[in-house]
């Protein structure tokens, strides 16, 4: 099989197609021969050597895939030949997803939403799986509570605003100017620009200083620490970023606050939630982009570095095997 492999960390260049062996399913496992992947910032923070203790070289990376089963090992009771899956490879444990066939445990995967493409499919995994573990099993939201979602034009915001929604809760999210007619549209209730806004001054002002509930955090910085100033009484704080340096968090003590750190597992039950949702038209993948993995470099540096498209967001998506 044919696969995209990182010989080095570091730059873009560093990715090499080659042929490799196809794996063959173990015992619970099945083999999946994926049509689509896409790219997350964590594929770009592996490539760059930020977890580099975590993996040994040349490495297969990649965290979604969306594909049909064609082969399953001894002891699978769920999925048979022809099931159409999607699913996020096993984290910093086994081969990723930048390759035309993909060997992974029955327990982490669903069934592919009805209504998706695999392409559409493939950018949901990850991103919308992170999302679901955020607001539903960290912080338990509510309905008609209030959610301070940051970078709402990101791959984790975008399906974190719609699931919010679904949910019954009230939106905040901040965004560059550019991106807030699609947020409103996608259901946003407040969106704030926060290169000419100060995000802070802004909440207080619309919630007439109560603050918020809930805040999620997906850009880093001092937003553990400033959090405190808009969060509500017992209010909650959920992250998906490294902390990079120390955050004093005086004024979350005062709320009565908690921090939630995720970094997100994989599990069929909140596969099978997502798909409800799709199914249901209450989720929607957007998909802005689309990249052969002859070109998955190309596609890192859009991500990461916006090349050629400052104002991009949405995913991007890999096609590895064109659906008839």
């Amino acid at each position: 099989m044919k696969a995209a492999v990182l010989k080095e960390f570091g730059s873009i260049e560093n990715f090499e197609i080659v042929d490799i062996p196809t794996p063959k399913p173990g015992f619970k496992e099945v083999l999946v021969k994926v049509f689509a992947t896409s790219v997350n910032p964590l594929d770009y923070q592996v490539r760059r050597g930020d977890y580099k203790n975590e993996l040994e070289l040349p490495v297969i990376t990649g965290h979604d895939v969306s594909g049909e089963i064609v082969e399953v090992g001894p002891g699978v009771e769920n999925f048979k030949v022809g099931d159409e899956v999607y699913y996020t490879p096993e984290i910093f444990n086994g081969p990723g997803s930048y390759a035309q066939f993909h060997v992974a445990h029955e327990s982490i995967m669903g069934l592919k939403p009805k209504n998706l493409s695999h392409l559409e499919a493939a950018t949901l995994p990850l991103a919308a799986g992170t999302a679901w573990e955020m607001l539903v099993t960290r912080a338990q939201l509510k309905i008609n509570q209030s959610i301070l979602i940051h970078g709402g034009a990101g791959g984790v915001g975008i399906p974190t605003i719609q699931i919010v929604k679904a949910m019954g809760a009230i939106v905040y999210t901040t965004a560059r100017k550019a991106h807030h007619k699609f947020l409103l549209e996608l259901g946003a209730d407040h969106v704030i620009d926060y290169e000419n806004e100060n995000y802070i001054d802004a909440i207080q002002q619309m919630t007439d200083n109560k603050g918020v509930d809930v805040i999620i955090d997906t850009i880093g910085g001092n937003t553990l620490s400033d959090s405190g100033k808009i969060l509500s009484q017992m209010g909650q704080v959920v992250t998906i970023v490294d902390i990079d340096k120390p955050q004093n968090l005086i004024e979350a003590w005062g709320k009565n606050a908690s921090y939630h750190f995720v970094f997100t597992r994989q599990n069929r039950n909140k596969l099978d939630e997502l798909t409800k949702l799709v199914e249901n038209k209450k989720l929607k993948p957007f998909l802005n982009k689309v990249y052969p993995l002859s070109e998955i470099g190309k596609a890192h540096s859009l991500l990461e570095y916006k090349t050629g498209d400052e104002d991009f967001y949405g995913k991007i998506g890999i096609e590895i095997e064109k659906e008839v």
